[in-house]
């Protein structure tokens, strides 16, 4: 709900259904931007954790190499700002689990800046709110299978 930008819905029952099926089966391409904190090191890569319900905590989330399910996000840095000692990322889960990215980037030591659930509170009370945004959705079209390409620009 912090994250702002995109979101589809199906308009009906029965296009909900398909619409939820894109979603599970992985046909659904995402995009997100973020500002984390800290200056990411790699250019791109891949943050490969499982993650699980962190039961005691909820709605929080967090890595299990136990008992976790397996989570990928790809990642791109966009800018490195080091007078501010963060960075701009584009994300692309590949999973979509939930507060995916936010606990990927938590495990890799670059929360997103502004997140009041797994930020550091002194880190966060500069920002306004979660510095994350859905900038870009590509789904087939369930008449035609073409693919539909959404986007909408980070406002920060």
């Amino acid at each position: 709900m912090a994250t702002s930008g995109l979101v589809v819905l199906g308009r009906g029952d029965a296009a909900q259904r398909i619409l939820s099926a894109c979603f599970h089966d992985r046909h659904v391409d995402k995009a997100y931007e973020a500002w984390v904190h800290g200056v990411m090191a790699d250019d791109a890569g891949e943050i490969d954790l499982p993650l699980i319900t962190d039961w005691p905590r909820r709605p929080r989330q967090m890595v299990c190499h136990v008992r976790g399910k397996p989570s990928l996000t790809r990642f791109q840095v966009l800018r490195r700002d080091e007078t501010g000692r963060r960075t701009r990322v584009r994300l692309e889960p590949v999973t979509g689990r939930s507060h995916q990215l936010r606990v990927h980037l938590l495990a890799w030591g670059h929360p997103i800046v502004g997140d009041p659930l797994y930020g550091e509170a002194a880190l966060q009370q500069a920002w306004p709110r979660l510095m994350l945004h859905a900038c870009a959705l590509s789904l087939p079209h369930p008449e035609t299978g073409e693919p539909v390409t959404v986007s909408s620009p980070a406002p920060f």
